[in-house]
């Protein structure tokens, strides 16, 4: 009994250690510097066949097309719609954005097409200089007109 006596009774600590928070928090704080950049990139989107309002512009709109098959059309202005490569299109958009800088871009896919190729369009167009991205949708009927 004597010596369980002489030992020294061990404290409980009742300090919180914060070094793992600090080290989580300066980790969110770096991913939320690195990310914060990228949110600024992002794309208006209108979905097919949506009830969202139309975009009113006073310029006529440069439209990239994408068809069933994947291929893809452009129309600048008020020209014919034309077939074009990706090289084709990313030079005459850019070439056309570089003139007149404020021009709405927008970019119609038709509903069977991978959504892949539509985002490939995206980034061609980022390529090109075009600032801002719209999809194009179709207008939803009301239930009676159908």
């Amino acid at each position: 009994m004597q010596s369980y006596r002489n030992r020294k009774r061990l404290k409980l600590n009742a300090e919180i250690n914060v070094v793992p928070y600090i080290d989580v928090m300066l980790v969110l704080l770096i991913i939320f510097m690195v990310t914060a950049p990228l949110m600024n990139l992002g794309v208006d989107i209108e979905l097919p066949k949506s009830s969202a309002s139309a975009i009113q512009n006073d310029k006529e709109p440069v439209i990239v097309s994408v068809d069933k098959d994947g291929a893809y059309f452009l129309t600048i202005g008020a020209t014919a719609r034309e077939p074009v490569d990706e090289e084709t299109l990313v030079n005459k958009v850019s070439a056309f954005v570089r003139q007149n800088p404020q021009v709405p871009v927008m970019i119609g896919g038709d509903e069977r097409v991978e959504y892949g190729r539509i985002y490939a369009a995206m980034v061609l167009l980022q390529q090109a200089g075009a600032p801002k991205v719209g999809l194009m949708s179709q207008p939803t009927q009301p239930e009676g007109k159908r």
